[in-house]
């Protein structure tokens, strides 16, 4: 019988400006070298992804942005593999950037909505997740937009290893108590929170972006998020 299930709908943006020619030919040329290969995966041919690798940790960040973070992450961990997850196609001409000007080979790119990958993913096949100042989506009405809810935390808890951990953080009011919520709703993640300081304070391991440093000077105070898989 023909699979008559319908892709879920994206709502965020797909193309911002017009690509100059040299980003257009890092796209063409380079993409297809770090593109991560379309599913079902087993744990084998995830690693399979990364031949230099073996046995390594392997991490995933929803929703890269420009690629900052996830390449100071790379770049750091030169014997972890990281995929990046995003939809936008001028972030991830710019996480191609990082890729070529520092010779980063632990990354792999998924160019479209995450949804559409990680019911590809197996048990237990992910060390850390990575959900860094994803879009608010503070109307009440938008909340079937937001990037957590029970199906993907469900879906979370099931690729993530015991002892891995789910790090978030935000700088929106609203996305804060909501990303919070969702995630303390699922009895498979627990908070390492010990203090407010753990939460308030940017842990010396998250690497900085300039969207921080941006939000910093305009008075957008960011909040961290630790949780563990039980």
């Amino acid at each position: 019988m023909k699979d008559t299930k319908q892709p879920p709908r994206f709502y965020g943006r797909r193309k911002g400006r017009p690509l100059s020619l040299a980003m257009q030919k890092r796209l063409d040329e380079l993409l297809p070298k770090f593109v991560l290969p379309a599913g079902p995966h087993t744990a084998a041919s995830l690693m399979a992804c990364f031949p230099a690798t073996q046995n390594a940790s392997l991490s995933l960040e929803i929703g890269f942005g420009g690629g900052e973070h996830l390449s100071a992450l790379a770049k750091a961990r030169p014997n972890a593999v990281f995929i990046g997850a995003e939809p936008f196609i001028n972030g991830i001409v710019s996480l191609l950037r990082h890729i070529e000007e520092q010779n980063l080979q632990n990354i792999r790119i998924w160019p479209d909505d995450v949804r559409l990958m990680l019911d590809d993913f197996p048990k237990a096949s992910l060390t850390s997740v990575y959900v860094m100042f994803p879009d608010p989506w503070p109307k009440i009405r938008h909340a079937n937009r937001r990037i957590f809810n029970p199906s993907m935390m469900d879906r979370l808890a099931f690729c993530l290893k015991p002892g891995g951990s789910l790090r978030f953080a935000s700088d929106h009011p609203a996305a804060k108590s909501w990303l919070l919520a969702e995630v303390l709703s699922n009895s498979a993640f627990c908070w390492t929170a010990q203090s407010a300081e753990d939460w308030r304070l940017r842990p010396s391991d998250w690497p900085q972006t300039r969207y921080m440093l941006k939000g910093l000077s305009e008075g957008r105070a960011s909040s961290w998020f630790d949780f563990k898989r039980n």
